[in-house]
């Protein structure tokens, strides 16, 4: 008897190994943590309302209404118009223009979540992080 004892305690044990071992892998260490891969500063040029255009068409016109007599004259104000119209689009472009930093952390659960920044975060390519406020703000952690 104490040989099928044995043997149905280590099959017991055996089966308590299957069960246990996967579901503890399977669950990761903490839901909120993860490796930053990347690290990207982003520039995106900002887009024109019009008012850019219409302004520089208005001041290019007017210089170029300076310039020559008769039909040289007009050629002159549709020409300063146009081009005052593309520079004014231009200056206003740059000027919504925005950046901003983007961050690819992978997370323990396996998945891949990007956040951006204002600001450049002080954490670098490789290290493990914890989001912290829902990713607004990243912790590091000991690797």
């Amino acid at each position: 008897m104490t040989r099928s004892v044995s043997h149905a305690l280590a099959a017991a044990a055996a089966a308590l190994v299957f069960i246990a071992v996967p579901n503890a892998i399977a669950q990761p260490k903490c839901a909120d943590c993860g490796r930053v891969q990347s690290i990207n500063h982003v520039e995106q040029k900002g887009q024109g309302t019009g008012l850019g255009m219409l302004g520089g068409a208005v001041v290019g016109g007017v210089i170029g209404h300076q310039i020559g007599s008769g039909r040289g004259n007009t050629a002159a104000t549709v020409a300063g118009a146009a081009g005052g119209a593309y520079v004014g689009n231009e200056v206003e472009k740059n000027r919504n223009r925005s950046s901003y930093w983007s961050v690819a952390i992978r997370m323990d659960g396996g998945a891949t979540r990007t956040f951006t920044y204002d600001a450049k975060p002080t954490v670098r390519e490789g290290e493990r992080v914890k989001l912290v406020d829902g990713g607004r703000r990243l912790a590091r952690l000991a690797n």
